[in-house]
């Protein structure tokens, strides 16, 4: 890679590094997954069930083969876009008369579900990330006024709250007191764009208001730090505004460090969102992995486990693209 421009050899570095790093997640997934407590093969054949019964239903789920082939099978067919069946729509299998299985694909289950989480995210990333910047910015701006205080107080208060506890004071004084929205986020594929937004504003709000908080704190403490530089320094002494300084020599600068901040939180509300789906029965990724987890579903499991790990790295991935772009030292290398 020595005659690749320092750009593309830094970017197929990074993709290197995320494929070795989804490899290695797909192995804690299966392992984790497959040392949940409980069997469920034993709890879909209850009391009457016979050791006869019970292995030829594991050998129908394909339970009877050692892990490794399991894992290498299971990692194959991801590759190749097919996440497995579930268990949870096949047929118990008694003595030697095997039933048809009726079993659904785990994509088939997840698409609907990966689409309304997504929907949930970008509602929430077109409130928080404006408004994030905005208070951060200015934060930083009048550093250290009342202004400040009462932002980074507010943030505080809200980060030091666990997302149940913020979901359930929306619904007391927004579902319940006041009933401007329901409690409960039941949308469907066939529910209409404004209905799913009104339907979708509570747990929209929930996660705004966590995000705010991280995004609006590193994008202040980011702007911050670059106005301690000795460019801005000079800036200030040539009598430019406090307002020029932050958008035309601070900003231009902080992309890169904001990038990382956007992604990050992205991330989160995508892969974070499990908590407040479950709390206002929102149908998304996060609440089928939890209707998995008790059901001891486990191609369901990995299957949602795996597109949280893949969405996490992949932002995390575009979020060093963005800063490997907008550093101006591999631009212009030496």
């Amino acid at each position: 890679m020595s005659n690749l421009h320092p750009i593309i050899s830094t970017l197929l570095k990074r993709i290197g590094l995320g494929i070795i790093s989804l490899f290695f997640v797909t192995l804690i997934i299966f392992s984790s997954v497959n040392l949940l407590p409980g069997d469920f093969v034993e709890s879909v054949l209850g009391q009457t069930r016979t050791e006869e019964s019970v292995k030829i239903f594991r050998k129908e789920l394909g339970l009877d083969k050692p892990y490794h082939i399991r894992y290498v099978n299971w990692l194959t067919s991801a590759i190749q876009g097919d996440l497995g069946s579930t268990f949870s729509g096949r047929n118990a299998t008694y003595a030697n008369q095997p039933q048809q299985s009726t079993a659904r694909s785990v994509s088939s289950l997840l698409k609907p579900r990966l689409f309304n989480t997504f929907f949930l995210a970008a509602m929430t990333a077109i409130i928080a990330i404006p408004l994030s910047l905005l208070l951060g910015i200015t934060a930083a701006l009048y550093r250290n006024s009342i202004y400040d205080r009462t932002v980074n107080a507010s943030a505080l208060t809200t980060i030091s709250m666990p997302e149940f506890f913020v979901a359930y004071i929306l619904i007391i004084y927004l579902a319940s007191i006041n009933q401007f929205f329901p409690s409960l986020s039941n949308v469907t594929s066939s529910t209409p764009f404004f209905e799913r937004i009104y339907l979708s504003v509570l747990p929209a709000l929930t996660l705004t208001l966590v995000t705010v908080a991280h995004m609006m704190r590193m994008t202040r403490a980011s702007i911050i730090n670059l106005l301690s530089s000795p460019y801005i320094e000079m800036a200030r002494l040539k009598g430019i505004s406090k307002t020029q300084v932050i958008i035309k020599h601070a900003l231009p600068n902080a992309w890169a460090p904001i990038a990382n901040i956007i992604a990050f939180n992205l991330a989160y509300l995508i892969v974070g969102v499990v908590v407040v789906e479950v709390v206002f029965v929102y149908p998304g990724v996060g609440q089928l992995m939890v209707d998995s987890v008790i059901k001891r579903d486990i191609p369901v499991v990995q299957g949602c486990a795996l597109v949280f790990a893949v969405t996490y790295i992949l932002l995390n991935l575009i979020a060093d693209v963005i800063s490997i772009i907008t550093n101006p030292r591999l631009l212009y290398p030496k």
